[in-house]
């Protein structure tokens, strides 16, 4: 069950994934098809990520109050149903529309996911588990670019039917999650704790992994109100940043990778935006495989210095050699995803269970706010400031997340999931 768990958890991500790749691909022929301006571009460009910022902390409540395993269904359900639709529109508001109800579902799986295998997974490997979410989301993004550049270069595909294909894994996956139970943390936090035994029981372990893993432990906190009192303030706050500095220069260069290897004068921009998410996805997975002997911190403050010298020599040396630039956005990318793996364990680890999934909703959709401003507002800056100072932005953001992840990440690799979220969120050493 755990490894069902695990696999259906994660190929939701990678579906997440895959659809906001595709869009990247098929933007161009949507925007000519379509007639559309700049601003209905950016607009559709972040209308995800704008839907993430919705449906993030709304399904976030509903899945600390309703539980994890009914809401885990009515998503992906609801994911299958609008991916099918975009192949109907003909007005980009339409398509805005659609796109932001498919930003909703999403963020309703990042707030659900990640929260409930946690909740089943044992302390040693937990993060590993978690991290395969993320390596999942970029072998998800990068599968769509190249399938997407196969339907539309080599079949003939019209972009309405290569937008809908990420329908077809979706449907796999909701039959993969029919029947699995409800989290025995959550459970526990509600007073059912016979029924959280049962489960464990059944599925975990029994009574001695009950024990180990200390769910006996968990109690219910103030609501979500408790993500912003003393106790948890300042992890919200730190959760909130490292994701948005993360995602926001991401999103943002990787929605118009062909606009930007274009402006950067590389000479095959379809080659570039595979090459690039191809090394993201070899970051998760070297990221997956180390987070346990690097720790947390390590893990997340390092990579963000390197991603800010990577991006400001792009965006400083306009005169650099496509060798140069090549390097550094592969450098960006690897170290982007290796430390990005942390969004889906950190949010998970310092927050309790009666408040986990309010927290990564949250935390989820103060990042798509961030990335869903930078993925609207790129387009502009590349034709107003230029790409130069577009990527030196992007720096200063990467900085930013750096500085505070030194100050206020704490340090969780190796405990509970029950002692991660009630300790005081003491900062470890880097």
């Amino acid at each position: 069950m755990l490894w069902r768990l695990t696999i259906t958890t994660a190929w939701g991500e990678g579906i997440d994934g895959f659809d906001l790749g595709v869009l990247s691909v098929v933007l161009p022929f949507v925007a000519r098809d379509l007639d559309m301006s700049p601003v209905w571009t950016g607009l559709i460009g972040a209308s995800a990520l704008l839907g993430i910022f919705i449906g993030s902390p709304v399904v976030g409540y509903l899945t600390d109050r309703f539980g994890r395993r009914r809401l885990f269904l009515i998503d992906l359900a609801a994911f299958i149903v609008l991916g099918v639709l975009q192949a109907f529109v003909t007005q980009p508001w339409q398509l805005f529309a659609l796109r932001l109800l498919l930003g909703i579902a999403i963020g309703a799986e990042y707030a659900i996911g990640a929260a409930m295998l946690a909740e089943f997974a044992p302390s040693r490997g937990r993060g590993r588990r978690l991290s395969l979410l993320l390596v999942s989301w970029y072998s998800g993004y990068l599968a769509s670019v190249v399938i997407a550049y196969a339907l539309v270069d080599r079949a003939g595909w019209n972009w309405r039917w290569v937008l809908i294909t990420s329908a077809v894994p979706a449907v796999v996956v909701l039959a993969l999650r029919h029947g699995l139970p409800e989290s025995p943390r959550w459970l526990v936090r509600h007073g059912r704790t016979d029924e959280a035994r049962r489960i464990v029981e059944r599925h975990l372990g029994g009574e001695a992994y009950f024990r180990a893993e200390e769910y006996e432990s968990e109690k219910p906190t103030a609501g979500w109100r408790q993500l912003f009192a003393p106790q948890l303030r300042r992890r919200t706050v730190f959760v909130c940043t490292f994701w948005a500095c993360l995602v926001a220069p991401y999103f943002a260069i990787f929605t118009f990778a062909p606009q930007v290897f274009t402006a950067l004068r590389l000479a095959d921009p379809r080659a570039s935006t595979i090459a690039a998410n191809g090394i993201a996805a070899i970051g998760a997975v070297v990221g997956m495989l180390t987070i346990e002997r690097t720790g947390r911190r390590t893990q997340l403050i390092g990579p963000f210095w390197i991603m800010a010298a990577a991006l400001l020599v792009a965006g400083l040396w306009g005169g650099a050699p496509a060798a140069v630039i090549v390097v550094c956005f592969a450098l960006f990318s690897f170290f982007n995803a290796m430390s990005g793996n942390l969004t889906a364990v950190y949010p998970i680890e310092v927050f309790p269970t009666d408040v986990r999934s309010s927290g990564v909703g949250i935390a989820s959709a103060f990042s798509r706010i961030g990335a869903a401003i930078g993925t609207f507002l790129l387009p502009v800056g590349i034709s107003s400031i230029g790409i130069g100072a577009s990527m030196v932005i992007g720096a200063a953001i990467c900085a930013l997340g750096a500085v505070v992840s030194h100050a206020l990440a704490p340090e969780t690799t190796g405990m509970t999931l029950t002692r991660a979220s009630v300790e005081p969120a003491s900062v470890g050493r880097a």
